[in-house]
């Protein structure tokens, strides 16, 4: 228990800092800093600093790609709301890491720091896909048809968020390779899954949630775990 102690209170201090600056910042609305901090604790607490470091930095992407061109944004109607994302966003695109976290505290079984990273890969990279796509001003084009569609629109993408959320992918597969959450071997393994899991997600937007069949949270939820289930079966 004493040896456990010091461990918890870190977790709980770095939890806090990391909550009031996302709140502080509009990452988050109120409801979204309780669930983002449950979610902190358990990644930091479950699987030490790397998960937190790869955490911070997919909340960086995602709070830059929201504000960039948001005034463009905003004429278009895909705005974020200026209060953050709620709660249900935050569990959404971080519950599959959450679980991944609390999964390898109590197995100690490597698999799971991967898993986890390449849910977080897909998390970054759907958000700042979506973002930079709608802030590019292209015109967006049915995923399943090629067909052009008005921006915002579910399933829709472009080349720009497309790239965009490649290069998020890669960037959070980097730094949980360079948090040493993940070995070197690992960091294109979860890269590639969150790719994978980011074209799930436009798949399932235009199949499932722009038929109003699946809500956007539920989309985004499965499209993390289909990232997560990608590692799994290939590492």
């Amino acid at each position: 228990m004493l040896h456990f102690l010091p461990s918890f209170a870190l977790a709980v201090v770095v939890t806090a800092a990391f909550t009031v600056l996302a709140r502080a910042v509009r990452g988050v609305s109120r409801g979204g800093a309780v669930a983002g901090a449950a979610c902190c604790f358990i990644l930091y607490a479950g699987a030490g600093p790397g998960a937190f470091l790869a955490l911070v930095a997919v909340f960086a992407l995602a709070w830059a790609s929201t504000r960039l061109g948001y005034s463009q944004k905003q004429k278009l109607g895909v705005a974020e709301r200026k209060d953050g994302r709620n709660a249900w966003q935050v569990v959404a695109n971080l519950g599959v890491a959450t679980l991944c976290a609390a999964a390898f505290h109590g197995t100690g079984n490597p698999v799971f720091l991967l898993v986890l990273a390449a849910a977080l890969s897909e998390a970054a990279a759907d958000t700042v896909s979506s973002e930079l796509g709608q802030a590019s001003g292209a015109r967006p084009r049915l995923i399943t048809s090629g067909k052009p569609v008005d921006p915002g629109t579910n399933g829709g993408i472009t080349w720009v968020g497309t790239l965009a959320g490649m290069a998020a992918a890669a960037i959070i597969g980097g730094v949980c390779v360079f948090s040493r959450l993940i070995p070197p071997r690992d960091g294109l393994l979860a890269a590639l899954s969150g790719i994978a899991g980011m074209i799930c997600d436009s798949y399932l937007g235009a199949t499932l949630e722009r038929p109003g069949w699946l809500s956007n949270d539920a989309v985004n939820a499965l499209s993390t775990l289909v990232a997560a289930a990608m590692a799994f079966v290939l590492h």
